[in-house]
């Protein structure tokens, strides 16, 4: 069991940590231990880990447009999948009709 100095020393250490890898949850103070000179860095890094969206399918646009449209609603508002996706199969744009 941890005594009472020791769980201080943690959370100490880890409120350094995070301020170091979160500023802007600490009103942008950084300890003492990073160099000022990352900050410049720090958009730049920021957007290089960031992961490019996906596109959406077509079957994705297709909900999108029509999910408001009352023919795919059940009364208590849900979609009804199923009636969406057989008139989805129906459109052109997935080879004309069958």
């Amino acid at each position: 069991m941890p005594t009472k100095r020791e769980r201080e020393y943690y959370r100490m250490g880890y409120k350094d940590g995070l301020a170091d890898a979160r500023p802007e949850m600490f009103g942008g103070l950084r300890s003492q231990a990073v160099s000022p000179v990352l900050s410049q860095f720090e958009g730049s890094i920021k957007d290089r880990f960031a992961k490019p969206k996906r596109k959406l399918s077509a079957w994705n646009k297709y909900v999108k447009a029509n999910s408001k449209k009352p023919r795919f609603r059940y009364r208590n508002g849900k979609l009804n999948l199923k009636k969406m996706a057989v008139a989805f199969r129906k459109t052109s744009k997935r080879g004309g009709k069958r």
